[in-house]
């Protein structure tokens, strides 16, 4: 059965989903002592001015749910860049939702046939599903494949080079600006908006 056919995907099913879903605060108090390491690679993510300029100019809301692990590496790294990307627009809600609390849900947006985190779900303001994203981008996985599939691994925790923090910023900051154009050239938002 497909998402459109179960009804998981539907702005009813989603927008129940998003208004149980977590804060960032509220997210990070379910797990303290791994929310630290979040909370250290926050104080490592900054956006630079021209992105800060761009997601401030956002003038569409855009729901965003996005599922994660607190206990997931990968989101360690992607969930504050999340976080940060949200907090320098105020069109942009960002929500939280554990994977495994919320299977049902994750099910539906599989990756390479895997329960993957973080996915992204991108919605509109009446939460119309607009798309998904995860759970790395090109920039993250290109620098996962410089270091695993040549002669050595990286040592799990490894620090993350400056140059692949900006550039997988940079990869989630296109994506919002892609979900949010989206929204702008929308017929359906256009004349409801009537711009």
């Amino acid at each position: 059965m497909s998402p459109a056919e179960s009804g998981l995907l539907e702005a009813m099913f989603l927008h129940r989903t998003f208004e149980a879903a977590l804060s960032w605060e509220a997210y990070l108090a379910t797990d303290p002592d791994r929310a630290t390491r979040w909370r250290e690679f926050h104080e490592k993510v900054e956006l630079v001015e021209p992105q800060r300029s761009l997601l401030a100019g956002f003038t569409r809301r855009l729901n965003v749910l996005c599922i994660s692990g607190i206990w997931c590496g990968d989101c360690v790294q992607q969930g504050p860049m999340l976080e940060r990307i949200a907090a320098a627009s105020p069109e942009i809600d960002l929500r939280w939702v554990d994977r495994d609390e919320h299977a049902e849900l994750a099910a539906q947006v599989k990756i390479n046939a895997g329960l993957r985190v973080p996915v992204v779900l991108f919605m509109a303001e009446d939460f119309e599903l607009l798309g998904w994203y995860g759970d790395r981008t090109l920039a993250r996985y290109r620098a996962l494949a410089a270091k695993n599939l040549g002669p050595s691994c990286p040592v799990p925790g490894a620090p993350v080079p400056p140059d692949e923090l900006a550039a997988t910023l940079a990869d989630w900051v296109n994506e919002f600006e892609r979900f949010q154009l989206m929204l702008r050239l929308s017929p359906r938002l256009r004349h409801r908006h009537g711009d």
